[in-house]
């Protein structure tokens, strides 16, 4: 029975949770996940879980802080003065704002902490510091990428 490897393309279901047992992404009701095995598309510890699988098999893998999006970054918690919100904003801890980069990228950050003159934003991923676990079932391998061979 064929096993996925490196460079198959592979259709994934899944249920994302934390280790307290929270959900935060799965695939039900969806279409199942689809990707390129190795590629960087998604978390190491999801490429590493999947890698070896059978169609049809189904496992539950644990993955770790640095398998997954990392350790939260203390560079990325920026402080913006109070006065650059607006007056009438219901500012509270754990409110999710959109911000834009000096380029014009634009990305997600999250109330920390408020206090007497400015707040505390956070821009690490929502996951970055946590352990994460899925339960993983293949349901297709498509194939790799073809291979280029020079004369």
């Amino acid at each position: 029975m064929k096993q996925v490897k490196k460079g198959d393309k592979v259709k994934v279901h899944y249920h994302g949770r934390l280790t307290s047992g929270e959900t935060f992404d799965s695939s039900e009701g969806r279409q199942p996940l689809e990707f390129e095995v190795g590629s960087g598309s998604v978390i190491k510890g999801f490429e590493e879980g999947v890698t070896g699988m059978a169609v049809g098999e189904k496992k539950t893998v644990s993955i770790p802080v640095e398998e997954a999006y990392g350790h939260k970054n203390r560079e990325m918690l920026v402080e913006m003065p109070k006065g650059r919100f607006p007056e009438d904003m219901d500012l509270e801890i754990g409110l999710p704002l959109m911000m834009s980069s000096r380029n014009g990228q634009d990305f997600q950050v999250v109330v920390a902490e408020i206090k007497d003159d400015a707040v505390l934003l956070d821009a690490n991923h929502p996951l970055a510091g946590q352990e994460l676990v899925f339960d993983l079932e293949v349901v297709e391998i498509v194939g790799g990428s073809p291979l280029i061979i020079m004369p």
